[in-house]
């Protein structure tokens, strides 16, 4: 009995002590920078068009065989890059929702698999001497539940990770 209630102890320690620590990734919110050594329009133009976001999206980069297409008007707000990956088990769509030419993006993503989200990305771009700077605003608001699962999982690391290779990539695609 002494044994099972020191490991009930734990478990509710453990539990408490996480839910307590993913209070902060209700509200996530990570901001990444890249200085791209390209003109406006084409780096804009990268993010903008969603035919170009194979040349720089991190999970074609982790998935190659992954199935994409996109809906709607490219360029437009509305239009679509919808993927399904890893052989079924990722599925969603981000949407544009909001264009201020050579300034701003907005996207909208819907995560259907591996798990339900809707985070999502803001674009900014910034001109400097011959570089743009481009800072990607990344938010995603969850539940108690998905909080505590992305802590227990350390998914904010790897949200990170993912959002600066893409940022990477970006930058490569258009110095070419």
């Amino acid at each position: 009995m002494k044994i099972l209630a020191i490991i009930l102890l734990g478990l509710f320690g453990f539990g408490g002590f996480g839910f307590l620590k993913s209070g902060s990734l209700k509200d996530l919110h990570i901001t990444k920078e890249v200085n791209i050594n390209a003109d406006a329009k084409t780096v804009f133009d990268n993010v903008k068009y969603l035919e170009n976001f194979p040349k720089w999206s991190p999970f074609l980069e982790e998935d190659p065989d992954q199935i994409y297409e996109v809906k709607g008007t490219d360029g437009m707000v509305g239009a679509q890059y919808h993927w399904n990956g890893n052989k079924g088990k990722d599925l969603g769509y981000q949407e544009i929702k909001e264009i201020r030419e050579g300034e701003y993006i907005k996207m909208g993503c819907d995560i259907q698999k591996p798990f339900k989200a809707t985070p999502t990305f803001e674009y900014t771009f910034t001109e400097n001497n011959g570089t743009v700077t481009v800072r990607q605003d990344f938010k995603l608001q969850s539940g108690a539940v998905d909080a505590f699962f992305m802590w227990l999982f350390g998914a904010k690391k790897g949200m990170e990770t993912t959002n600066e290779r893409g940022l990477e990539l970006l930058k490569k695609a258009s110095e070419q």
